[in-house]
């Protein structure tokens, strides 16, 4: 069966050459990068998005991470095979990461899904290799390194497919990528000094610190501490009372039986709103503050879902979710090897859409500052080969293995389309930056 459904992979290249998988241009219908940067942001906290132009406005790499709809545009009117897989839809470096399972071990995996929805597999890896030139720039490290990162990221996303295409599905799915395993095989200093910090630093992140790093006593209660732009509180929480507690109580009823009995152990203290992330600034994303009859804390975050940026260009997606919360949260646990038990969605009292999660539960995020070039390079492998499980986790993985096939042609095209896109991606910063330069778009240092 494996070697028929590889076979029917290879009959894909009719359909579009894998060196085609090289292409870029530009589609006519592109609008200017004025108009798609005000489209990006309709509907977000007015007073917010100036500090979102300005976090943008911090390098071409800042950028990129932010304009996953103007990728997702460009892609679209690319050759592609419409293989569809779960696309995490704004798949950069970014967006990988450490965090704790249920059982509490630290795993790498990938850790934002905003974005995600069934979509053609290389959206997902061009993004991914375009987001390594640009890192590679951002560290001054030579056109001949940046080329070689997305190559190898390619390389070990194609050579680790093809591997997990023929492992037991149940394997799989049970597979994790232990970080104390990762730290043990790392053969570069730098890396393992690295790693080693941050697993300290990620041991540390527990309800109870965070509980003293980031609240206040408030006449004998406790309080989410202020911090304005960044963090404040957008309401009174004894006006919003019964407000909260429906969209808290919605937001149970999407959890299992069991997590729900935990969960409900806990009372809501407060809410704050804060700002994270670069793309996400001025979506509606909280901090909530739970605290249980032992006084035992406990933080979620909780972040508005928007429509992800792939789905106005992809077409006969069987599995649909009206709630975009329920999508964000739906992704995710088909592709992690383990999510967050708080994990659930609800829908707002505006009608707008959430998502839940705990609020850095011992996370691990990559210091790309940091990096050199062999760190780099190495970090494109992790990144190539767990992309790769979850492609193959929601795909018909033998058909695009076939596809892919057993030569490099694939990780040449990929990388060849990637320095393209960085060198348009650049060339977009520049507009941007003209259009600040205007007054055409608000700036705000935070």
């Amino acid at each position: 069966m494996y070697d028929k459904k590889y076979d029917q992979g290879k009959k894909l290249r009719e359909r579009i050459k894998r060196k085609d998988q090289s292409v870029f241009r530009l589609s006519s219908k592109r609008q200017s990068v004025l108009q798609m940067i005000k489209a990006s942001d309709y509907d977000r906290v007015e007073e917010l998005i100036p500090i979102r132009h300005y976090r943008m406005s911090a390098s071409p790499f800042a950028f990129y991470r932010a304009t996953a709809g103007i990728m997702a545009q460009d892609l679209s009117f690319l050759p592609h095979s419409n293989f569809k897989v779960q696309a995490i839809g704004d798949c950069h470096l970014m967006n990988f990461g450490g965090y704790a399972t249920p059982e509490r071990t630290l795993v790498f995996d990938i850790n934002d899904f905003d974005e995600t929805y069934p979509a053609p597999w290389e959206w997902d890896v061009k993004r991914l290799a375009t987001s390594f030139i640009l890192a590679a720039r951002f560290l001054n490290l030579s056109e001949k390194t940046a080329q070689e990162t997305a190559y190898i990221l390619s390389n070990s996303y194609r050579e680790n497919f093809i591997e997990f295409s023929q492992m037991n599905l149940l394997d799989l799915w049970y597979m994790k990528f232990d970080v104390e395993r990762i730290l043990k095989e790392a053969k570069n200093n730098k890396a393992r000094k690295l790693l080693t910090d941050a697993i300290e630093k990620a041991q540390k992140g527990t309800n109870e610190r965070i509980f003293y790093k980031i609240t206040q006593s408030v006449l004998g209660g406790f309080e989410i501490a202020e911090q304005r732009p960044l963090v404040y509180h957008p309401f009174d929480m004894k006006d919003a009372k019964t407000t909260i507690e429906n969209f808290v109580g919605k937001y149970a009823q999407t959890l299992a039986p069991d997590r729900r009995y935990l969960f409900e152990q806990f009372n809501i203290i407060d809410v704050a709103l804060k700002v994270v992330g670069v793309g996400s600034v001025g979506t509606r994303c909280y901090v909530t503050l739970f605290i249980n009859q032992h006084l035992d804390p406990l933080f979620l975050q909780v972040k508005e879902a928007r429509i992800s940026v792939l789905a106005p260009y992809v077409s006969n997606v069987k599995r649909q979710f009206t709630h975009q919360g329920q999508r964000v949260v739906q992704g995710q646990r088909l592709v992690q090897a383990a999510s967050d038990i708080f994990l659930g969605w609800s829908t707002g009292p505006a009608g707008r859409h959430f998502y839940f999660r705990q609020l850095r539960d011992r996370k691990i995020a990559p210091e790309i500052d940091k990096f050199d070039e062999e760190l780099l390079k190495s970090y494109a492998r992790l990144c190539g080969r767990m992309l790769a499980r979850a492609h193959v986790k929601t795909s018909d993985a033998p058909v695009l293995a076939g596809y892919m096939g057993k030569s490099d042609i694939l990780e040449d095209s990929v990388s060849k389309f990637a320095l393209s896109y960085a060198d348009q991606t650049e060339a977009d910063y520049n507009a941007f930056i003209k259009e600040i330069k205007k007054g055409k778009l608000k700036v705000e240092a935070e």
